[in-house]
């Protein structure tokens, strides 16, 4: 199956298939790491794939666009994807728009992250986190 990512530098669209994810993909417009510097946003079809095919830790971000907490951690997010790009994949599940999402990995308030590893849950923490404390969790799973 392909997947569409947008590349976290130039936004451009890119067709990737999923059994490629771990060749440390470049975009096709600019090359840069296709895979690093911002979350990817993840439907029903795509989250599957990647975390099927995907050898890096994976952390997921559920939010809403209505959330204020949501929208408060969402840059605390977005810089923790720069700074750990190639150790763990950053990927946001928007509730709104993907609720079958939500109801398939039983989140009950938003924002909620897990940190998934071979597509086994390790970890779950809800509510909106400091930079400080959300980079103290994720080292934990380094």
């Amino acid at each position: 199956m392909s997947l569409l990512i947008d590349c976290p530098h130039c936004h451009a669209k890119n067709r990737l298939e999923a059994t490629r994810l771990n060749e440390a993909p470049n975009c096709g417009a600019c090359h840069a790491p296709l895979l690093a510097g911002a979350p990817i946003a993840a439907t029903k079809e795509s989250l599957p794939e990647l975390l099927k095919h995907l050898k890096l830790p994976v952390v997921i971000d559920f939010w809403a666009p209505w959330c204020g907490p949501c929208q408060q951690f969402g840059p605390t997010f977005a810089a923790a994807a720069k700074d750990m790009a190639g150790k763990i994949l950053f990927v946001k599940v928007d509730t709104e728009a993907e609720p079958e999402l939500g109801n398939q990995f039983r989140v009950r308030s938003i924002p909620t992250l897990l940190m998934l590893e071979q597509n086994m849950e390790l970890e779950r923490v809800s509510g909106a986190m400091s930079s400080g404390q959300f980079k103290a969790w994720l080292m934990q799973f380094l």
